[in-house]
C-alpha cells in the first residue's frame, strides 16, 4: 500500500522545517571562534536551542490537523475516553521531556567534541536502570563523528578519549556484575538472568530476543529466535554441525528462546546449560 497524498505532503512538510532550522543553526556554528570555541558556543546556544524548539513545536502543532484531516471521513478520528487520553498524554510527554532534554545534553556534547581536534572518539557510557540493548554496548568506543545511537529515555552519556585522557570502560559483564538481582530481573527477564548466571554470553541472550516468535513444531508451541542462525553465527554453526545441514545458508532446525530452553529442561540444571551450548548462547 501506497502512502497517502495527505501522509507524503505532511512529512514533506515536516521535512522543510527540519531543513529551515538546520539551516539556521549551521549559521550560527558559523559564528564561533575557532580561538574561543567554548565562550562563543556557549553565546549562541541560548539561540540555537530557540530555533530547534520552534522547530519542534511547529512540527507538534502540525500533527492533529493532519490526522482529522486525514482520519474524520473514514470514522477513526473520534479518539477515546477523555481520562484515558489524558492518561497516555501525560506518560507521552514524561518520555518526550526527558529524551528531549538528554538529546540536548547529548548533542552538546558531541559538538563539544567535535570541535575539539584532541577528541579522537569516545566511550559510551551506559548509567544504572540502562534497558538490556544499551547494557550490550556499555563500554564501546565510536569515533568522534559517528552518531550517538539511543532510545527514548535513553540513560546512555559518552565520555571522550584523547591521547591523555583515556578513560577505562566498563563492559557489560562489569555492568551486569553491579545490578542488583531486581535490576537484573527488569532489565533482561526472569530466563535470561538465569542464562547469564549459568554462563551465557549476554549480548547472545538480548540479541536473540530481536529474532523472537512463536512457532508450531511438532505440535508444540515453541519460542524460538531466527537471530544468529546463519551460517555466520555461533548458533547457526552449532546447529548445522547437528544436523549435517551441508551448504544450506542456514540450519533448519529452530533456535531456541531462553524461555523455552529453561520450559524444555524442566529443572534439570545440566540439560538447561547444554541446550544453552547447543544454540549458541554459552559460548
Amino acid at each position: 500500500m501506497s502512502p497517502s497524498p495527505e501522509a507524503v505532503a505532511h512529512q514533506e512538510a515536516r521535512e522543510r522545517i527540519s531543513e529551515a532550522a538546520a539551516r539556521a543553526s549551521r549559521t550560527l556554528w558559523r559564528q564561533v571562534d575557532p580561538d574561543a570555541i567554548r565562550p562563543s558556543w556557549l553565546a549562541i546556544l541560548a539561540r540555537v536551542l530557540v530555533i530547534v524548539s520552534s522547530g519542534q513545536l511547529a512540527t507538534a502543532r502540525a500533527t492533529d490537523p493532519w490526522l482529522l484531516a486525514l482520519l474524520a471521513p473514514t470514522g477513526e478520528g473520534r479518539g477515546v475516553p477523555v481520562a484515558h487520553a489524558m492518561a497516555r498524554g501525560e506518560a507521552l510527554l514524561d518520555v518526550v521531556t526527558r529524551t528531549v532534554i538528554a538529546d540536548a545534553g547529548r548533542s552538546a556534547d558531541s559538538v563539544g567534541m567535535v570541535a575539539r581536534p584532541a577528541v579522537t572518539s569516545y566511550i559510551r557510557v551506559v548509567e544504572g536502570g540502562a534497558c538490556n540493548r544499551c547494557i550490550v554496548l556499555a563500554g564501546r568506543e565510536y569515533g568522534v563523528s559517528k552518531a550517538f545511537a539511543r532510545h527514548p529515555k535513553c540513560h546512555c552519556g559518552m565520555e571522550p578519549v584523547t591521547r591523555e585522557h583515556k578513560p577505562t570502560p566498563v563492559d557489560p559483564k562489569d555492568l551486569y556484575a553491579s545490578m542488583s538481582a531486581a535490576e537484573r530481573k527488569s532489565a533482561f527477564g526472569e530466563a535470561a538472568v538465569k542464562a547469564i548466571d549459568e554462563g551465557a554470553d549476554i549480548a547472545q541472550v538480548v540479541n536473540a530476543r530481536r529474532g523472537m516468535s512463536s512457532a508450531v513444531v511438532y505440535g508444540q508451541k515453541i519460542l524460538k529466535t531466527t537471530e544468529g542462525v546463519t551460517r555466520r553465527g555461533i548458533a547457526g554453526q552449532r546447529l548445522k554441525r547437528f544436523e549435517g545441514a551441508g551448504a544450506r545458508a542456514q540450519s533448519s532446525r529452530p533456535r531456541l528462546m531462553p524461555e523455552e530452553i529453561y520450559k524444555q529442561a524442566d529443572g534439570d540444571r545440566d540439560h538447561a546449560v547444554r541446550l544453552l551450548k547447543f544454540h549458541g548462547y554459552i559460548v
